[in-house]
């Protein structure tokens, strides 16, 4: 599928599922309103849809803007807080369930015992979970000292226990499960509807994160193809993406980037010689010098590769870095001669990346710079060709992975 198809398509789920959270509001407003004379709201119940209310636009932010930095733990644990608050419980777990081994696993868990917790799973139809999952139906269990379907993670369990599947498009995906803190009754068939709205917003939301993960996935591959593409035309070293992909992680921690930009500059450093996949293969690979014409060829390539990479909107702040990773500090580099801080910051750094690369490669006209030579024209370029800041942030981040090396290696 086109990226761009992708993309709009998880635009579009987005819209549907605000959409969908402003429908569930208003029945549940007019659940209230409408209620039976012989089931009288409870005097605590506007409060509680209001709370629901804050919890699920929170969900519902957390889940519209999920960039894959939320692990499903860590939105597994902000779904079972909501519902402890909203219960009034301790005690709870979320499950979701593993297609690969088959089972249902807990990912968040409140008072179980982080040792029981981890190694808990069941099989769809197993204990109360499990069945409640087989059956897509809620399960209420009243006394399960004394009930065979439940399976304890530890002996004596007596409080009243729920569990409620996580359902999206009919198909369960996981499972809410809750016990009743001791003296109280949270359970009722009122309070339960509110827990299943809960439970019903979460599992739009891990549909959603696990679409935009596809989604992730599918770009990855896109970008260490293409990666693949240029080294193997441009007679790079393998392993070079890797390197540069570490390489461009450390620098960013170095200069203290946020995870968003520092994905960006990591994609930056894959691809910023994907233009030369327009450039002649004989050029590229000349053991000589090249002519003035030649290297005029060689200089379009940042402009190619940003036309290349352009109509990925994914890759949008990336395509910039890609586009000016040639400029330098003083202004005499290309393709537009920007200097100093007009040059972004992300291409700054692929520019320093790019350089130590080219040094420490055999290259068709010359043979490998060694580390500290490498380091020295660095040194020497920061100010005129490179910025400073991001010269010695990436020989921090050299060293560091220089002593790592020793370290493993001895």
């Amino acid at each position: 599928m086109p990226s761009a198809l992708i993309f709009w398509a998880l635009v579009a789920l987005c819209a549907a599922l605000l959409t969908a959270l402003g429908l569930t509001l208003k029945r549940l407003y007019a659940l209230e309103l409408a209620g039976p004379a012989s089931a009288p709201v409870p005097s605590e119940g506007w409060s509680k849809l209001d709370e629901l209310l804050s919890m699920l636009l929170s969900l519902q932010e957390q889940g519209v803007s999920y960039s894959g930095t939320v692990s499903r733990e860590d939105f597994g644990r902000a779904v079972l807080d909501c519902a402890c608050r909203l219960m009034k419980c301790d005690r709870g777990s979320v499950m979701i369930w593993d297609e690969a081994e088959g089972c249902l696993k807990i990912v968040a868990a409140r008072s179980l015992g982080q040792d029981k917790s981890q190694r808990l799973f069941l099989k769809p139809g197993e204990g109360v979970a499990g069945k409640a999952f087989a059956s897509a139906q809620a399960l209420f269990i009243s006394d399960p000292a004394a009930d065979p379907r439940y399976v304890s993670p530890s002996a004596g369990d007596v409080e009243p226990f729920v569990s409620l599947p996580l359902i999206v498009k009919g198909k369960p995906v996981g499972v809410l499960n809750l016990h009743a803190k001791a003296g109280a009754e949270p359970f009722s068939d009122y309070n339960v509807k509110f827990l299943g709205v809960l439970a019903g917003e979460a599992s739009s939301m891990l549909h959603n994160m696990q679409l935009f993960d596809s989604l992730q996935s599918y770009y990855r591959e896109m970008i260490q193809a293409l990666s693949r593409a240029v080294d193997a035309k441009d007679s790079r070293a393998p392993g070079r993406a890797e390197r540069a992909r570490a390489r461009a992680r450390a620098v960013c921690a170095e200069l203290g980037l946020p995870e968003t930009i520092a994905q960006h500059v990591e994609h930056a450093a894959l691809l910023h010689d994907v233009g030369k996949i327009g450039v002649d293969e004989a050029i590229l690979r000349k053991p000589g010098a090249l002519t003035p014409a030649e290297y005029e060829e060689v200089k379009r390539h940042p402009v190619i590769g940003h036309e290349i990479l352009s109509s990925v909107r994914y890759l949008g702040p990336a395509t910039q870095m890609v586009l000016y990773h040639q400029e330098r500090w003083d202004g005499s580099g290309y393709p537009e001669g920007l200097k100093g801080e007009e040059i972004p910051l992300g291409a700054r750094i692929v520019a320093v990346l790019d350089a130590w690369d080219a040094m420490t490669s055999d290259r068709p006209y010359r043979k490998a710079l060694g580390r500290d030579a490498a380091a020295a024209e660095l040194q020497a370029g920061a100010g005129a060709q490179f910025d400073l800041k991001v010269v010695e942030a990436f020989l921090r981040a050299e060293a560091a992975e220089r002593a790592g090396a020793a370290g493993g290696a001895s």
